[in-house]
């Protein structure tokens, strides 16, 4: 008997990429419905429970394959996680520790939030930074589908992830910001 029978997607090794696990091209953009109807279909075939009467060894494949599953379908529902991931397979990784290096004019877009954020004095001011965030990151994961999907840069892709990184920072610094703010 195959080690992954009955287990997991069959016929596919639990060191497949996460693209492949899920049956999904290995693009930026898919239907988010799809990874998650196959992520329902996944776990309802390798969950742990479903083996527990099993001998040992296939209980243990069961646990590996429902955490590849998990790790994998986190990973991919996450348009940063993912992006990153298309950087790594396709030999470029993001190294948001070592490369903070960003263009001048994010920079000082970056900047003008801080101060905007320092200065807020109001809810509606705050919603207004939040809404200002919130359609950066709308443009910012447009330009990673270009750059994954339509021209296949992943060096600007893992520009773009670190870009991405500092806008959803902020965003959270809003977020928390505006919790005890009342007009």
């Amino acid at each position: 008997m195959p080690p992954t029978a009955g287990i997991g997607p069959e016929s596919i090794p639990l060191h497949a990429s996460d693209f492949e696990i899920f049956a999904l091209p290995a693009r930026f953009a898919f239907e988010r419905d799809a990874l998650d109807q196959r992520w329902r279909d996944l776990q309802r075939s390798a969950h742990p429970d479903r083996f527990a009467s099993a001998d040992a060894a296939t209980q243990r494949l069961a646990m590996q394959w429902s955490v590849r599953i998990n790790e994998a379908y986190q990973r991919l529902k996450d348009p940063q996680k993912r992006a990153a991931y298309l950087c790594e397979q396709h030999g470029v990784p993001v190294q948001a520790e070592q490369n903070t290096a960003m263009p001048a004019a994010f920079l000082q877009q970056q900047m003008e939030w801080r101060e905007a954020l320092d200065e807020a004095r109001s809810a509606t001011e705050l919603e207004h930074l939040a809404a200002a965030v919130a359609q950066a990151r709308t443009e910012l994961l447009g330009q990673m589908q270009r750059s994954a999907d339509e021209l296949a840069d992943f060096d600007a892709l893992a520009q773009q992830v670190r870009a991405l990184m500092f806008v959803e920072r902020f965003a959270r610094a809003v977020e928390q910001r505006s919790e005890p703010v009342q007009d």
